[in-house]
């Protein structure tokens, strides 16, 4: 089999990864989309109770919108804001039925590299296809491949409470108290979890405030609820964002909503605090530890949401081009540097700003921004509709810019929890008004608030 005649292969069924197999699809490029989760989108059902700041207006891929519209499945509501859970069922699943057996499911991906050659071979190196490794229920198997395109995201690779980057000593031995998660106090399990319970929260993104504001309002029902915000820097004028001035009511309703919860005493703010050890006190409570050697009161739950990170594990015997810092691409680091830019002044990019020294490769999706924290559901479709232009030889439509994105764009991947008013498109998101009671929201997701990165920042 030639080259050619090889599949393209991606990784995740997640939002990236189905809308570059529905533009592999609609090319009639063969391709294999190999998900470790059971079902589409098992990143996103995750944080199924978020809302999402984009509306479904610009969370529909055009591509996958076709490859639907035989089946009979209809667009929802272009103005209205789905939870993650919507996203999933609604689109996502749909999306990955229609490709039927190009997704496999339970198929998580343990290694890539060059067919006979590992990352110090130069011979003959380009000609190799691809071999991609993983493992299904029923063991081990590989693929052979033209290309590759990485769309696996970020959401299993949380940051760690340490300041350093590295766990903080005793992170590891205290995870049953450590959640790295927006809570879903919906849950009856989780109620029970953080109900009457003293909380720190570890950052300061817009997942860290919906954190807050929910815990907030548990603790108006639940005597003895209280949360402690821990912030590695300072309180100043630009730490709950914008709020009402927000061009994006969604985001500025969620910090308006952290900061009540401190000014209502709800949360206390620890400012200036670098995590670096963690012990228990004699009920098993735990005490978080400064690098200043300030000792915290003790805690019952900590919930950790300092970002996310890409797992590069599998890719080891590639040759990757990744900025030192974000662990994005060369090409696209400048691009998303998160203390130059936010999501909406990203300027689109493509298969260019995606490549890598190791031609054939590409990261896309959450993945790409590394550990940039704001990423648009819409940035993905751009890149994924330029990555399979390239790989088809279709330059000029590869470096063609088909996205115009709004002027703000839709930053933190996730807006509010269950508000009926953003299932109308009543302030939920890009463009909406801004709301008149303060709601509480997330920020993945991606936030995803997907998501700060989602969940850390999409969407």
């Amino acid at each position: 089999m030639s080259e050619q005649q090889l599949p393209v292969v991606v990784i995740g069924a997640g939002p990236a990864g189905l809308a570059a197999a529905a533009h592999l699809n609609e090319r009639g490029i063969g391709h294999l989309v190999l998900e470790s989760g059971p079902a589409a989108a098992s990143a996103v059902r995750e944080w199924s109770h978020v809302r999402l700041f984009s509306t479904w207006g610009e969370l529909v891929d055009p591509a996958a919108e076709k490859l639907l519209a035989p089946t009979g499945w209809t667009t929802p509501h272009g103005a209205t804001y789905p939870t993650g859970g919507d996203w999933a069922d609604k689109y996502l699943q749909p999306l990955a039925d229609g490709l039927g057996e190009q997704v496999r499911y339970q198929a998580t991906v343990t290694g890539i590299s060059r067919a006979g050659r590992d990352r110090i071979v130069d011979a003959d190196r380009e000609s190799q296809p691809f071999v991609v490794h993983f493992t299904t229920p029923a063991g081990e198997e590989r693929v052979f491949a033209r290309a590759v395109i990485d769309a696996s995201g970020t959401w299993t690779t949380p940051s760690p409470a340490g300041a350093s980057g590295l766990p903080a000593l005793g992170e590891k031995t205290a995870a049953e108290r450590i959640s790295y998660r927006i809570p879903d106090l919906k849950d009856p399990a989780v109620h029970a979890r953080y109900a009457g319970k003293r909380t720190a929260v570890i950052g300061s993104g817009a997942s860290a405030f919906t954190a807050l504001a929910s815990l907030a309002e548990l603790a108006k029902d639940e005597a003895g609820t209280h949360a402690v915000w821990i912030l590695r820097r300072g309180i100043s004028g630009s730490t709950f964002g914008g709020g009402s001035a927000d061009q994006l009511p969604a985001r500025g309703a969620l910090g308006l909503a952290a900061k009540a919860a401190v000014d209502n005493g709800y949360a206390d703010a620890v400012t200036g605090f670098r995590t670096d050890s963690v012990e228990r006190d004699a009920d098993g409570r735990l005490i978080l530890i400064g690098q200043d050697s300030r000792r915290l009161e003790p805690v019952d739950e900590v919930i950790v949401l300092t970002g996310l990170r890409p797992d590069l594990s599998f890719l080891s015997e590639l040759r990757l081009g990744l900025d030192e810092r974000l662990q994005a691409p060369f090409g696209l680091a400048p691009l998303i540097d998160p203390n130059q830019h936010s999501c909406g002044t990203v300027y689109p990019h493509g298969h260019r700003e995606l490549s890598h020294p190791e031609q054939g490769i590409y990261l896309v999706g959450m993945k790409s921004y590394g550990r940039a924290p704001t990423f648009l559901a819409m940035t993905g479709y751009e890149q994924v509709r330029s990555v399979v232009a390239a790989i088809a030889g279709d330059i000029e439509s590869a470096d063609r810019v088909e996205l115009t994105l709004p002027e703000t764009g839709v930053c933190g991947g996730a807006g509010l929890f269950d508000d009926p008013a953003s299932e109308q498109g009543e302030g939920g998101g890009c463009c909406a008004p801004a709301p008149a009671v303060v709601q509480i929201g997330v920020g993945a997701a991606a936030a995803l608030t997907v998501e700060e990165s989602s969940p850390g920042g999409c969407c």
